[in-house]
């Protein structure tokens, strides 16, 4: 995603500051549907001059909801989010003067989905009538989420016009954009504000049902709910259960762990995106709130880590990135030709963030896409489609092999082609993310350790793809590239005086020598060496790296090391779930299983703090020290890759490997003994459905067509 950045930016530069705080003492709530979202505080409000809003399309368009009874805020009691597109707050008036305790019950029931929809009830406990006088204050600014991100949302853009029972708000600078707020019982509709008089018989309720409407283009939006429906009845909800329907199943004996899956499976189902605009065809946005958009690394690794749920989602992802794929050389917005992209965006302040509404300034993105084909199509994604995406990996590898490789050395490394782009151009895209031991910021051009991982891992994708549809040529030529790059890796990266890999080479072809989680990439793509690999696991295993919740991005004896950084000391999940796969694939070597074990555990652990929804990301201070895990003041919740992370790690402690074309399913499990039984049901690869039961490391499948080759006799790991 698109990181903090502390450095001084040139004028327009993307990632102009890090994002401001959005909560405020009592925490903030986030809920969203697809490219929809609502930030508020604990009691529902939104309050002018936060980051709080009613977000749709990269936009903000409502700045301020705040709710008054007789002209106070009424006193939050609780807060739940039964899934991730809806919310409830539940408060009470304040008590009257003289009164320790309320009568009056004030519950707002939200729903977001292409609109917004917020249900007010009061609830008279008491024994007389209760008076009220109940406002609603509204507002709309119509900013660019990237302002409203960087703290610069200041105008107040808005006209506001009452018609009846309808409130209308348009944007000044863009009269084709706008808002309607209409609202059941009666009220009286100012500009600025909704109010209703109410009397309350004892023991009764009252209520009011509100919706906003977004307007683009001088057209209405259509909500995906309706008037007066129930939220199980609502679009958003059927939505969600399509996506699980048409899912696979996982359940475990241990509590946490399903209820992690559980969430999720909701997170996952609320970020997907069917843009009319892009043929419907499905694809997860990165992350709440700032990253509601397709974002190349972030998409592709979120679809790779969710192929036990749905291939489908992998697929819609690749198909949109395929359409959108690099075709001519544009230095602002980075584009190249076969380069994959690394965000789109739909708001109004694209053009001058990033140089268009579409940004290629990512050098992993490329590499994935083709990683991420071949693995859809053994997992049972359509051969016709396979087929049709193939030009693409193809234009892919050539970005690989010309653009990708900027000085013919035969790796891939990056370097922002004006002062617009982002400095960093990895996963650890923040302006301090890559440097040395001593702390030092790497000199462009920068190649990643991880990213000559993923290019191996093409390679040998697009050899596997080339087998599979009769072309042995290119197979032998792509073997050939991956492993010419392999043998060059453990020559330039590797450092025998420390035990790892460099993280990168700097423009000087110099090791950047600091120990980063950036290793254990190389371990789950598979280009690190066994005897290479049998000293990374020693030193990932080491306290300075092994924070008891997951594994840090910089290791504690670093010269960058910062616990409350964002990429120098941090813990991400999907990056900690990445590392327990990779050292999962050398299963054999000592140390590695028991090492998967302790991060998956600590993981899940942290999630259990923050609710079952493991966050972007979180400090990454050492267990004994803070628990639980202290939480990062900006990040994204839900985020799309740390959502899909305990996929991957259910996946890896699986060993599953299917190969729907080949008619083959491996399942090795080395599964913690704090899981118990996992079933994963209703697993489709192609034209199969399978059924998995596997506790320790024994497993059994059920379903297995009569063709196919099932998994190998259960036996201990290694």
């Amino acid at each position: 995603m698109t990181a903090p950045d502390s450095a001084e930016p040139a004028p327009g530069a993307l990632n102009a500051g890090e994002p401001v705080p959005v909560g405020g003492a009592g925490g903030t709530v986030t809920i969203v549907e697809g490219s929809t979202f609502c930030l508020s505080d604990a009691a529902g409000d939104i309050q002018p001059g936060t980051a709080y809003g009613f977000f749709f399309r990269d936009s903000r368009l409502v700045s301020r909801w705040e709710l008054r009874l007789d002209g106070q805020a009424p006193h939050p009691l609780s807060v739940r989010t039964p899934e991730a597109f809806a919310a409830r707050f539940v408060l009470r008036r304040p008590p009257r003067d003289g009164r320790t305790d309320s009568t009056l019950l004030v519950v707002r029931d939200r729903l977001v989905g292409d609109g917004l929809r917020e249900t007010v009830t009061l609830a008279n406990l008491g024994r007389e009538a209760s008076a009220v006088n109940l406002v609603l204050h509204v507002d709309a600014d119509f900013v660019d989420l990237f302002a409203v991100k960087e703290g610069r949302a200041a105008h107040g853009g808005a006209d506001a016009h009452a018609a009846g029972d309808e409130l209308s708000l348009r944007d000044r600078s863009n009269g084709s954009r706008g808002l309607s707020v209409t609202a059941s019982a009666d009220p009286l509709v100012l500009p600025g504000a909704l109010s209703w008089r109410i009397v309350v018989p004892p023991g009764e309720k009252w209520t009011t049902e509100i919706v906003v409407q977004p307007t683009l283009a001088n057209r209405r939006v259509r909500p995906q709910f309706h008037r007066g429906e129930g939220l199980e009845s609502s679009g958003p909800a059927r939505r969600l259960r399509a996506w699980r329907s048409g899912s696979s199943a996982i359940i475990a004996d241990d509590p946490l762990l399903t209820a992690v899956l559980r969430r999720t499976e909701s997170d996952l189902g609320a970020l997907r995106i069917e843009d009319r605009s892009m043929g419907r065809r499905p694809f997860v946005a990165a992350g709440a709130p700032w990253f509601m958009a397709l974002f190349g690394r972030d998409s592709l690794l979120t679809a790779w880590m969710a192929l036990p749920l749905d291939v489908g989602l992998a697929v819609g992802t690749l198909q949109t990135l395929a359409e959108s794929q690099g075709r001519r050389v544009d230095p602002i917005t980075e584009e190249e030709p076969g380069r994959i992209l690394h965000e789109l965006r739909w708001g109004p302040d694209s053009a001058r963030v990033l140089g268009g509404s579409h940004y290629y300034g990512t050098i992993d993105a490329t590499p994935l896409f083709v990683m991420l084909l071949a693995e859809a199509w053994r997992w049972g994604a359509d051969e016709a489609v396979v087929r049709k995406l193939l030009p693409a990996a193809d234009a892919a590898l050539s970005w690989v092999d010309g653009y990708g490789d900027r000085d013919g050395d035969g790796f891939v490394e990056y370097q922002r082609a004006t002062d617009r782009g982002l400095l960093n151009q990895g996963w650890k895209d923040s302006f301090d993310g890559i440097n040395d031991a001593e702390g030092r910021v790497a000199a462009a051009p920068v190649a990643l350790c991880e990213v000559q991982g993923y290019v191996h891992a093409a390679w040998l994708a697009r050899a596997e793809l080339a087998d599979g549809f009769g072309d042995p040529a290119t197979a032998a030529h792509c073997r050939s590239r991956a492993d010419g790059l392999r043998r060059r890796f453990a020559e330039a990266f590797w450092l025998p005086e420390k035990g790892w890999y460099a993280v990168a080479l700097d423009g000087r072809k110099q090791p950047v020598d600091a120990l980063t989680s950036n290793v254990a990439h190389c371990l789950w793509t598979g280009i690190a060496t066994d005897e290479h690999a049998a000293t990374l696991v020693r030193h990932l295993a080491g306290a300075d790296m092994d924070s008891g919740y997951g594994l840090r991005t910089l290791s504690a004896a670093m010269g960058a090391y910062n616990p409350m950084s964002y990429h120098n000391g941090s813990v991400w999940p999907h990056d900690t779930a990445i590392a327990v796969a990779g050292l999962l694939r050398y299963a054999h070597l000592d140390g590695a299983v028991d090492l998967a074990q302790r991060l998956a555990t600590g993981l899940l652990d942290a999630a259990s703090s923050f609710g079952g929804r493991l966050p972007e990301l979180f400090c990454g201070f050492a267990r004994d020290e803070f628990s639980p895990p202290v939480p990062y003041p900006t990040s994204c919740s839900p985020q799309a890759w740390a959502s899909a992370a305990p996929l991957l790690l259910v996946r890896a402690f699986l060993g599953l490997d299917p190969h729907a074309p080949r008619r083959t399913l491996t399942v090795r499990p080395n599964l913690p003994p704090r899981w118990g039984r996992v079933e994963l049901s209703d697993l489709r690869l192609g034209p199969a459905t399978v059924h998995i039961d596997a506790e320790g490391d024994t497993a059994t499948v059920r379903g297995l067509p009569a063709d196919w080759t099932g998994p190998e006799p259960a036996h201990p790991a290694g």
